[in-house]
């Protein structure tokens, strides 16, 4: 195996990292906070230009903890959150003390159905427990259904916390996703279209809420002399070295969402006529995918299956895996509540991640071609 590895999705220096990072170390800045973050803040939300705030945080999972307790979730609550997500997206909820409440996928955006996320609300009323939020996510950086998801939470006066950890660069009509929900959640981890190394943000539209979100993010303390603390703080702001590396990192985010859709339209074009094979992608021209990861799902009918394509592409040292096992599959969250039908499971079944990476060369995209061709011959 002597070709160099091409992994699923790896970061990308810009090269302006080097100088907002060597700032941070030669002014002695080598804590949480500071001026690094503050301006790597100012860049996202110029980014959003939706007048949201944002709090830069140590991850994803943080920001979406922040945005529970900020909404006032406590222990024996519960929680509605997709089922086909990453486990950051439920686990919060735990450790408020809550309940989740996972509902299943639709087959056209791969996201939360509404007519089962509906059901589940009436039902969980019903039972005397209103759900105080909803966690949505964009899965794989493909929008939800919008229009429809919001108009049910507000039907029943429920806030969304707008999971948009891999859609960073995605839009809805012309609107960035994580600017729908009451809180919007941005993940930088190493693997996201930019990075921080690791890290996240919370986006609000009110300064009132984000000065909230940094005063538990910073172990809640108080305005005293001494260390003083009335609430219950966490150690969740982002460090000023990493945001340094997040300044430099955005300079490249369009340029990563363009080379990310050009990696879709690379597999649109290997699988055109390959029967058996289906490629997700958006709906119609009102879902805007910024493709983190370009998936397809094998029919079963096929002689193949996802299975036996993982092998053949790490036998040629190129890394691929199963969609994520949606939530309530998994042995922590499977005595939960769940609405809906087997869509997340058909799709776990069948459904491939392929590499995405926006430093993927022409060589690599030749070794994948190669090895896909040859698989399905």
């Amino acid at each position: 195996m002597s070709s160099k590895r091409i992994f699923l999705s790896l970061s990308q220096q810009s090269g302006f990292e080097h100088e907002y990072v060597h700032k941070a170390l030669d002014t002695n800045w080598i804590t949480s906070g500071g001026p690094n973050v503050d301006e790597f803040e100012s860049s996202l939300q110029n980014y959003f230009d939706d007048e949201s705030f944002v709090t830069a945080l140590n991850s994803g999972t943080s920001a979406i903890h922040l945005a529970l307790i900020l909404l006032g979730v406590n222990k024996n609550d519960e929680v509605i959150c997709q089922s086909m997500t990453f486990s950051a997206s439920a686990n919060p909820i735990l450790y408020q003390g809550a309940t989740p409440v996972f509902v299943d996928s639709e087959e056209d955006t791969w996201n939360i159905c509404p007519e089962f996320l509906e059901i589940a609300i009436q039902d969980r009323i019903k039972k005397g427990k209103k759900p105080k939020a909803i966690i949505t996510v964009h899965l794989y950086g493909n929008p939800y259904k919008v229009d429809e998801i919001h108009a049910i939470a507000d039907r029943y006066g429920i806030p969304i916390i707008e999971d948009s950890a891999e859609a960073l660069g995605s839009s809805y009509k012309g609107k960035k996703c994580g600017t729908f929900g009451t809180f919007g959640v941005l993940s930088f981890n190493g693997n996201k279209i930019i990075t921080t190394s690791s890290g996240g943000a919370l986006l609000t539209n009110s300064k009132k809420v984000k000065e909230k979100a940094i005063f538990y993010a910073t172990q809640s303390k108080d305005n005293a002399i001494h260390y003083q603390h009335s609430e219950i703080g966490y150690n969740y702001r982002m460090s000023n070295v990493c945001a340094g590396v997040g300044l430099g990192q955005i300079k490249i985010l369009d340029k990563n969402v363009k080379s990310r859709r050009e990696n879709h339209k690379f597999y649109k074009e290997i699988f055109r006529n390959i029967d058996g094979v289906e490629i997700f992608e958006v709906v119609n021209k009102d879902y805007f995918s910024n493709y983190w990861l370009n998936t397809i799902l094998i029919e079963t009918k096929n002689q193949k299956n996802k299975d036996d394509l993982i092998l053949a592409l790490e036998k040629a040292n190129i890394e691929s895996r199963p969609l994520w096992k949606p939530m309530h599959l998994q042995p922590v969250f499977e005595q939960y509540p769940y609405y809906g039908n087997k869509v997340a499971e058909k799709l776990f079944e069948k459904g491939l991640c392929l590499p995405s990476g926006s430093n993927i060369t022409q060589e690599d995209k030749n070794r994948i071609k190669e090895v896909i061709i040859n698989f399905f011959k």
